[in-house]
C-alpha cells in the first residue's frame, strides 16, 4: 500500500489538507458557519463548469476564483441588505448549483467528467496537487497560529476584540478568504459533496472530549489526520471510494468520542476559554 507513487501522494494530500480543515473548522464550528462552506463548497460546480466551459485543463484556478466569488458576494449581500445570513447562503447556493448544471448539459459534459469533484478521488491528486496543500497547510496554518488569541477573542466577544484594538473587519475577511480556498482546494480530496464535513465532523468530535479551546484544536487536528489517513487505507483494503469512507471513518471517531465522553469528567468547551 505504502510503495505505490499514487497512495503516497494520497497520504500526503491527507497530511496537509485533512489537519487544515478540521484547524479551521474549529472556529467554522464555533462562529455558526457550518452552512457558509457548504455553500463555498456547492458553489464549486459552477466554477468547473466555467473551466470545462473556457476549455481549461486544470480546474483548480476555476474552482478556487468562483468560490472567492461567491464569498464576497455572501459578504456584500449580509452587509448591504436586510437578508438573514442563511437566506443568503440559500440563495447562492441554489443558483451556483443551478447555474453550474445548466453549463454542463450546454456542454454536453459527459457525467464522468465531474464525478471525481462530486465525490472526490485523492487518489488521483498529482504531484502539483501535493505542493498546493502542503503550501497552503504552511501559510494558513502558521496563520492561523501566529493569530490565534485575535482569532479566539472574536470568536469568543466581537465586540469586545474591535474594543481591544484588533482589526476585526479585517480578519474575518481574511477568514473567510482562506477557508474559502481551503474548501475549493480540498474538493479534490472529498467531492462538492462531502467536503464540508471535514471541517465539520472533527471539530464536532474534538468539541466531545476537550474542556477547552486549546485541547479542541488539538483534538480536531488528529481527528482530521485519522480521517484521513484512516480512510484512505480502509478505501484501499475494502477497494471502495475513498472519500464516502474518510466521511464515515469521520463519523465512526465520532461515535467514539461520544463514548469516550461519558467516561470523561468536565465542561464543554467554549471558545472563551483558552
Amino acid at each position: 500500500m505504502f510503495t505505490e507513487a499514487y497512495m503516497q501522494r494520497a497520504f500526503l494530500a491527507a497530511l496537509c489538507l485533512c489537519p487544515l480543515c478540521a484547524l479551521l473548522g474549529v472556529f467554522v464550528t464555533a462562529r455558526r458557519m457550518s452552512f457558509f462552506s457548504e455553500t463555498i463548497a456547492h458553489g464549486a460546480l459552477a466554477g468547473v463548469a466555467l473551466g470545462i466551459w473556457l476549455g481549461l485543463n486544470e480546474m483548480t484556478p476555476a474552482v478556487v476564483g468562483f468560490g472567492i466569488l461567491v464569498a464576497a458576494a455572501i459578504l456584500w449581500l449580509k452587509e448591504n441588505t436586510e437578508l438573514l445570513t442563511d437566506t443568503i447562503m440559500a440563495l447562492l447556493l441554489a443558483g451556483s448549483v443551478s447555474l453550474g448544471l445548466v453549463i454542463l448539459s450546454l456542454e454536453k459534459t459527459n457525467p464522468g467528467q465531474i464525478h471525481s469533484y462530486l465525490f472526490g478521488d485523492i487518489l488521483s491528486v498529482r504531484n502539483q496537487d501535493v505542493t498546493l496543500a502542503a503550501v497552503l497547510a504552511v501559510i494558513i496554518g502558521g496563520g492561523v497560529f501566529w493569530n490565534l488569541s485575535a482569532l479566539t477573542l472574536i470568536t469568543a466577544q466581537e465586540e469586545l476584540a474591535h474594543v481591544s484594538g484588533i482589526p476585526v473587519k479585517r480578519l474575518n475577511y481574511l477568514f473567510v478568504l482562506v477557508l474559502t480556498i481551503t474548501v475549493a482546494t480540498s474538493i479534490r480530496l472529498l467531492g462538492i459533496m462531502l467536503v464540508t464535513s471535514l471541517v465539520v465532523i472533527p471539530p464536532a468530535a474534538a468539541r466531545n472530549l476537550s474542556r477547552n479551546l486549546r485541547q479542541q484544536i488539538i483534538y480536531s487536528v488528529l481527528m482530521g489526520l485519522l480521517g484521513g489517513f484512516g480512510g484512505i487505507a480502509l478505501a484501499y483494503r475494502l477497494d471502495v471510494p475513498c472519500g464516502p469512507t474518510i466521511v464515515l471513518t469521520c463519523i465512526g471517531l465520532f461515535i467514539v468520542s461520544l463514548v469516550l465522553r461519558g467516561f470523561t469528567v468536565g465542561k464543554p468547551v467554549t471558545p472563551a476559554q483558552t
